[in-house]
């Protein structure tokens, strides 16, 4: 990488792309996807599959995200690997340029997909480098940009990156969430078959708040035995209550847990005190933490990708799961009224609590996958038993 006190890099011939960093460095590549500039936070996710659930899903909005596998795209896109149909990462960095799909079911090209979706792509960039770099200096800010001709105004690039204020005090659930009410029925995908219906109206009623959520989530509450209405981020306790849930969901979502907290966490003070069940997964799992008295941080490079190991301390079983937080819970502020029960093994921060003497549980890690491993489905077989 460059010194970021160094003049940027001069661009190469045949340079369509670049990624501007508020620090000065530009880093040269090939674009594709949508051709503009996007702002964002630059992360990373090591995850080798589910490059589509990446980019769809919420909680990166605001995001840029780098891809250390190589070689994305390369099996196409369809349309039932979709996590929302809102915005999620503005733009993806990848090291090799993408080649025609090869998947029987590929419904399209990526850099096609992406063109449609408003999405910004980089390809030819030296992604570890890139990726060592946030691991030692933390998650930059930048803009992604994509001219066909190659025409840049570099030191305008770098004042735009330079003024974008970041994710830290950013409330982005209120851009993500659902604008109404809306009943949920579809369950999970299987091969051959595509989506499940559940139906019946004697299910326990689960209402989940919707701060940026992945459907992939209200598929497996419906597949655990919920009947699900999903509501808006910034739903009343009095609305909700009003559903007459037997358990509430705080979904995931992107920005900074004590910005959605404003208005998020009172209603979910006032959840607690009724005993109302509720289980929290990413954000809302930092938002349950608040509202019991805990606080929440930016961490320096987050936690992204499918292979984060977590462990239970219940029973000392190691989960490997799926990710994808800035912010964190910050264990050494947890009252004696929260549980801690599990932690991530990579660097020890916070993964799950549980309020004693409520139903009441969270987790930072996202149990539902798309991408990632299954080893966390039972979560919400639990919470759904819990509402009986």
């Amino acid at each position: 990488m460059a010194d970021a006190a160094s003049s940027p890099a001069p661009k190469p011939e045949g340079a369509t792309g670049a990624l501007v960093l508020s620090t000065g460095e530009v880093l040269w590549g090939r674009g594709f996807g949508a051709v503009g500039v996007a702002e964002g936070e630059v992360c990373f996710n090591t995850a080798m599959t589910g490059y589509q659930e990446v980019m769809t899903d919420p909680s990166y909005s605001g995001q840029i995200v780098t891809f250390t596998f190589p070689h994305i795209g390369n099996v196409g896109v369809n349309d039932e690997d979709l996590e929302s149909k809102v915005d999620g990462a503005v733009g993806c960095v990848v090291r090799e340029d993408v080649t025609l799909a090869s998947n029987f079911r590929s419904g399209g090209e990526f850099g096609d997909w992406l063109a449609a979706k408003g999405k910004i792509g980089l390809s030819g960039i030296d992604t570890r480098a890139l990726t060592r770099r946030i691991r030692k200096a933390g998650a930059p800010n930048a803009v992604i940009a994509h001219d066909p001709e190659g025409n840049f105004d570099v030191p305008s690039l770098i004042a735009q990156a330079k003024a974008w204020p970041g994710l830290e005090g950013m409330d982005l659930a209120k851009v993500v969430t659902r604008t109404a009410d809306e009943s949920w029925e579809g369950s999970t995908w299987t091969l051959g078959s595509g989506y499940a219906v559940s139906e019946g109206d004697d299910r326990p009623h689960v209402v989940a708040l919707d701060y940026g959520a992945k459907d992939n989530i209200f598929r497996n509450l419906v597949k655990a035995g919920a009947r699900v209405t999903v509501v808006p981020a910034e739903t009343s306790l009095d609305k909700v209550l009003e559903l007459k849930p037997d358990g509430v969901f705080l979904s995931n979502g992107p920005g900074d847990p004590a910005a959605t907290g404003s208005y998020a966490v009172p209603v979910i003070k006032g959840l607690l005190e009724r005993d109302v069940p509720i289980f929290g997964i990413c954000l809302g799992h930092q938002m349950l933490a608040i509202a019991a008295g805990a606080k929440t941080a930016k961490m320096f490079q987050g936690h992204r990708g499918a292979n984060h190991p977590v462990k239970r301390h219940e029973d000392g079983v190691v989960e490997i799961t799926s990710m994808n937080h800035g912010f964190a819970v910050d264990n050494a502020t947890l009252p004696d009224t929260i549980e801690e029960t599990h932690v991530s093994l990579f660097d020890g921060s916070n993964c799950g609590i549980a309020i004693k003497g409520k139903k009441a549980f969270g987790v930072q890690y996202h149990p539902e996958a798309s991408p990632g491993p299954q080893d966390s489905f039972y979560l919400f077989e639990k919470f759904v038993g819990m509402l009986g």
